[in-house]
């Protein structure tokens, strides 16, 4: 199954203090510029950090529970501790693929919401089942977003990860090393086939090719009625404890992360404004559903 065009949940992303980033990055399609001005334009792209032991502190070559012994005396950087998480995603990939299978049948028989969707799907001439909803291991990236220097900012460094995707082309994708529990995969399975009965039922434009109106509504119909943005997981898992607007607040951002995932949004403001054109009508469509239940 190829990566899905689509992120659950808006794609996660931790941020890594600027005073941690390395004075040159090593990236996977260096070219040299031919000119002064192409120059400047490459130094605004991201880049991808590889683990260099000297600056993260975090040694491969070593067992993993000397390193993890390092992150707890504080010897490894943020970087680093990002570099042996996914070093540790790659030993555990076949564990994690067979608990995300397990738990995928388990939702599949008994969880109420999981059930409905697809229910919902067959009765659009759809089919989700173990064959086009797969566990795969998601690689991260952990990315160097160059600052403005003509404005002063300062490279920053961010960790982009995903719970799962759709594509209309292969399916369902379940990145079983993301996955905290069953109830964790509930919320991402749901997501997705949220987007699942979307594009029978509209034939959604998921690239904004047209216009990315589309994707922003999906968007928030898929973290509104999924279940991710209720209450308990917002306070308990994500640590907001607002009681007022909480649940729509969550909606809205997880919204215009998945939109600025989209190759022709520009930048978050251009992702907000479309989240906003079409929020009052598709924060009100609770189909397939009659009311939010989760």
């Amino acid at each position: 199954m190829s990566p899905a065009p689509t992120t659950s949940a808006g794609p996660a992303s931790s941020g890594i203090p600027p005073s941690s980033l390395p004075t040159s990055t090593v990236t996977e399609n260096d070219t040299k510029p031919s000119s002064s001005s192409s120059s400047k334009a490459n130094d605004l792209l991201p880049r991808y950090l590889t683990n260099d032991p000297s600056r993260t502190g975090y040694d491969p070559s070593i067992q993993w529970w000397m390193n993890y012994f390092k992150i707890l005396t504080g010897q490894i950087t943020p970087e680093g501790v990002e570099h042996y998480r996914e070093d540790r995603y790659k030993a555990n990939e076949a564990r994690d693929c067979a608990r995300c299978e397990a738990d995928r049948d388990w939702l599949f028989q008994n969880s109420p919401v999981i059930r409905f969707l697809r229910e919902k799907v067959a009765n659009l001439n759809g089919v989700l089942d173990e064959t086009n909803v797969v566990c795969r291991r998601c690689p991260s990236r952990i990315v160097v977003i160059p600052g403005n220097k003509d404005k002063g900012e300062e490279d920053r460094i961010e960790v982009a990860r995903q719970g799962g995707g759709f594509s209309p082309d292969h399916g369902i994708l379940l990145c079983a090393n993301e996955m905290r529990n069953r109830g964790h995969l509930e919320d991402t399975l749901a997501h997705e086939m949220v987007h699942a009965w979307d594009h029978l039922r509209w034939k959604v434009d998921w690239f904004g090719e047209k216009s990315l109106r589309h994707a922003a509504c999906t968007e928030i119909r898929a973290s509104m009625l999924s279940g991710e943005c209720r209450w308990t997981r917002e306070s308990i898992v994500r640590g907001n404890w607002t009681l007022t607007q909480q649940f729509q607040n969550c909606v809205r951002m997880r919204a215009i992360q998945s939109v600025m995932a989209r190759p022709t949004c520009k930048d978050d403001v251009h992702a907000t404004k479309v989240v906003n054109e079409v929020w009052d009508s598709c924060f009100a469509d609770k189909r397939p559903f009659e009311e939010i239940y989760r």
